[in-house]
């Protein structure tokens, strides 16, 4: 009886103890007055160096503030099932480990600020699926990569702010109204804080979007400082967002060849479309479905400007459908949707057989389904065109199906074999001799550069009777090629044809004689583009022969001046006197006389080529000589 009244003191005491709280912690507990409450635990002793790992299991909130910490290790809190907000604020951690938030599968709130984080683990924020506030602030990150925009879909309070980011990925505001493409709502519940400021942005393309937004107002996303500033690139440091303008920063525009193209069951389909914008953008194709399609070409003639092809070759029903174009570039996306649909045709006869009569007659049912499109019932059988089926249910199993039932009457099996049999035969010679004379009316319709439709008239021969299509280039026998069809369908598609060439195309029945079979010639149409490329060379060629030729002109004319110039020496002479502005002249002494005046003591005569060339030679020493003598020497100037 006394063991019993421990046992039972031990259980009321053990019910009634606190869990243990860590010796650098302080532990709370705030009830409420239904009973149930929440326990906090706030660690703030200078000298912890370490994450506790003693704290009581059903802590809701955790702060571990001003301390000397500066790891997080991996699975630090993973006994902390209930945790719902961790806020490690003002320490010295610089690392975190991808898995230190294991189990926090109910965390809200996560506050890392004034730390020296400078790389965070976004993977690790998977492993809280409910988390809404992630606080950064004041930390050492650089850059934000594009892997980490998925796990930040949920997040309503995010602050990057004072850390040293240059940049941001292109992607990371597609995540928010209105660059998702979602409606704008008003409810003040959807808005997401943001908080970028005090950060040295690089002002490019790459944020250019951050760059928009801060412009917006009414917007689900709110930045904490609307007047954030450039600091890069020279030209810009100092420009608030708001007044900053991207000279090189051109948004995707998408142009498509055609919105809605109907093609023929088997044939091929080309899907074009261009886009510019600056960076440029970069093209890739997708089904309604979101699946990216692979069969693509594409190429940029220069800057800003991309153009790409998607070819589908022999479409089938299950190819109809909406195709997208999408371009995107830093600056943003655009796309633009082409609608396939696929048309065909399918011939069925059905031949039925009532067991109770000795005569049935014969029933043909023709059944052609409508363009197909996305959006029309599901076909539970496909069949290919140009296709016909007969069927036929025998009295007998020993009854057999002809081509004369589709003529006449069906004779009972056992009493007319052998006039079914001589009918059988008339009709295949009917059939031979008439064959070639039944087809009719060719004609060619809807000719491309590569394509064309042939179009006959078969009145007299039934639909099922095969016919074979032979063309070939005109006068090359040697490069044939052949299509199967039949009688009924009364065209067929020819295609792989080459631009601008004459090419014959023949309508063979089987069975008809050679040489008899009807033929028609046609010309496919020269390519517009190949086209303009030769008439523009043909233009510079031009161009170049008349600049040549002129050289050549202005050349001949200075030949032949100067050939003519050479033949006229007394017209050189004159030019030459006329030229010359000095005249050489020899000047004499003249006899003194008693009654002669002192101005003409000198005369003066012409003086020939010779001497003047030397009185010039001479002229720098004998003009500085003078004799006042009578007999003095003649003084010679130039």
């Amino acid at each position: 009886m006394r063991r019993l009244l421990y046992v039972h003191v031990f259980l009321c005491c053990l019910s009634m103890a606190h869990p243990f709280c860590p010796s650098q912690c302080t532990c709370g507990f705030h009830g409420r007055s239904d009973g149930a409450g929440t326990r906090s635990v706030v660690c703030n002793d200078p000298d912890m160096s370490d994450i506790p790992v003693n704290v009581p299991v059903d802590t809701v909130k955790l702060r571990i503030e001003k301390t000397m910490v500066r790891r997080i290790p991996t699975e630090a809190f993973y006994y902390l099932v209930d945790l719902r907000y961790l806020w490690i604020t003002y320490n010295s951690i610089s690392s975190v480990d991808s898995a230190s938030f294991y189990n926090l599968k109910v965390l809200h709130e996560l506050r890392l600020d004034g730390n020296m984080i400078s790389m965070f683990p976004w993977e690790s924020l998977k492993e809280m699926p409910r988390l809404k506030t992630l606080d950064l602030h004041n930390n050492r990150i650089t850059h934000v990569p594009t892997e980490a925009i998925p796990y930040l879909l949920n997040i309503t309070y995010l602050d990057l702010s004072s850390n040293k980011l240059a940049t941001l990925p292109s992607e990371f505001m597609d995540i928010w109204p209105p660059f998702n493409g979602a409606p704008i709502s008003t409810n003040a519940s959807q808005k997401v804080l943001l908080g970028l400021q005090d950060n040295p942005w690089f002002c490019d393309c790459k944020i250019s979007k951050l760059i928009e937004l801060s412009k917006m107002s009414g917007t689900p996303v709110v930045l904490m400082d609307l007047y954030m500033a450039c600091s890069g690139p020279e030209n810009m440091a100092g420009v608030l967002f708001q007044r900053a303008e991207l000279d090189n920063c051109v948004k995707p525009s998408v142009m498509t060849s055609a919105t809605k193209i109907t093609s023929d069951l088997g044939s091929n389909v080309l899907l074009r479309c261009d886009t510019t914008g600056f960076p440029t953008p970069t093209l890739y194709w997708a089904k309604s479905d979101g699946s990216l399609v692979n069969n693509t070409v594409q190429e940029s003639p220069g800057d800003g400007i991309r153009w790409s092809i998607m070819s589908l070759h022999g479409i089938l029903f299950k190819d109809a459908g909406n195709y997208s174009c999408k371009a995107k570039n830093d600056a943003g996306n655009a796309e633009a949707t082409i609608s396939l649909l696929v048309a065909g045709a399918t011939s069925t006869t059905i031949l039925p057989l009532r067991p109770n009569k000795t005569e049935p007659t014969s029933q043909g049912t023709t059944f052609t389904p409508p363009t197909y499109t996305p959006d029309s019932p599901t076909i539970t059988s496909t069949v290919l065109p140009r296709t016909s089926t007969t069927s036929a249910v025998p009295k007998k199993p020993k009854t057999t199906t002809s081509n004369s039932l589709l003529k006449g009457s069906i004779k009972p099996a056992k009493s007319q074999q052998g006039a079914n049999g001589r009918k059988l035969a008339a009709d295949e010679k009917s059939k031979k001799s008439d064959a070639s004379k039944s087809v009719k009316d060719l004609k060619i319709v809807e000719e491309t550069s590569n394509t064309a439709v042939l179009l006959w008239t078969a009145d007299d021969l039934p639909n099922d009777t095969p016919l074979t299509v032979v063309y070939s280039p005109y006068d090359e026998d040697d490069i044939k090629r052949t299509v199967e069809t039949n009688a009924g369908s009364g065209k067929v598609f020819l295609d792989g044809l080459s631009s601008g060439m004459r090419y014959s195309v023949c309508l063979i029945a089987k069975g008809s004689a050679a040489g008899k079979d009807p033929c028609i010639d046609f010309y496919t149409l020269v390519n517009v583009e190949d086209g303009g490329q030769n008439q523009f060379f043909i233009i510079i060629s031009g161009i170049a022969c008349a600049l040549v030729l002129s050289l050549i002109a202005l050349l001949l004319y200075k030949i032949l001046a100067l050939y003519c110039k050479g033949h006229s020496p007394d017209l050189d002479q004159e030019e030459l006197e006329k030229d010359s502005y000095v005249k050489f002249e020899t000047l004499s002494m003249k006899q003194r006389t008693l009654n002669s005046r002192p101005t003409e003591l000198w005369a003066r005569r012409a003086t020939h080529e010779s001497e003047r060339m030397l009185l010039c030679s001479r002229s720098s020493i004998d003009s500085q000589m003078t004799y006042k003598s009578d007999s003095s020497r003649s003084e010679y100037l130039c």
